[in-house]
């Protein structure tokens, strides 16, 4: 069984797609994303004329990624977690982006679950990043991160409380037994982008919300380690 403070088997695979360089496998236990990012010469028209760019995502989950069969999304029509999913996914990329330095130019980063068994949002977060940095690579060669569009890494984890044990990186079993749990995201840097925690039926006290976060940070201090080395 793994220790209640250890990630799930993290892999890694950059440039997925021939079609798209700017493409990431990435799979964290059971969970299995497609992370893409493509790059448009123009941006919103609410940005025209204002020399900034614009980094956006979309988030699906295909029909087989879960059991019983998750139906398509049709006619435009996206159900509210998916909608919720692919908001937090954009602000957390955006939080690590100069959108002036980017340029007048878009950034979509579509991420695909493949198989879902937990965490399909931070996973998408912390794929989505190195998708992401593939991207303004291609777009601005040679800058890196800190010297550029880039200012710094984002990565995010779940972690929660079982049983008043706090708890790590949580698949779907470890999800549904949860009293209280959490999606954390951060930069490289170690400051907080977004907290999301929730009681379910439960309450939780300010010394265990310091364990979770203690806990998140330990635990995408070490995603950031992974992103960087698949980014080298």
């Amino acid at each position: 069984m793994r220790p209640h403070d250890q990630l799930r088997d993290v892999e890694i695979q950059r440039g997925y797609l021939d079609s798209n360089p700017a493409s990431v496998l990435y799979r964290c236990g059971g969970t299995i994303v497609l992370c893409t990012a493509s790059i448009e010469t123009s941006v919103p028209t609410w940005l025209e004329g204002k020399g900034k760019g614009w980094v956006t995502a979309e988030y699906n989950m295909l029909p087989g990624s879960t059991s019983p069969r998750k139906r398509r999304d049709r006619g435009g029509k996206i159900d509210g977690r998916t909608t919720e999913i692919q908001r937090l996914i954009g602000r957390s990329l955006r939080a690590v982006v100069d959108l002036h330095k980017l340029g007048e130019q878009m950034i979509t980063v579509d991420c695909d679950v493949l198989q879902a068994d937990g965490g399909t949002r931070t996973a998408s977060i912390t794929g989505g990043f190195i998708a992401l940095a593939e991207a303004v690579a291609q777009v601005l060669p040679g800058s890196q991160i800190g010297d550029g569009p880039l200012t710094d890494s984002v990565a995010a984890v779940s972690c929660g409380l079982i049983d008043d044990k706090v708890v790590l990186d949580l698949d779907y079993k470890l999800d549904s037994a949860a009293d209280v749990d959490m999606n954390v995201v951060m930069t490289g840097g170690g400051r907080f982008v977004e907290i999301q925690g929730t009681g379910e039926e439960a309450t939780f006290d300010d010394q265990q919300l310091s364990e979770l976060l203690r806990l998140a940070k330990q635990g995408i201090k070490l995603l950031t380690e992974k992103q960087m080395q698949a980014l080298q």
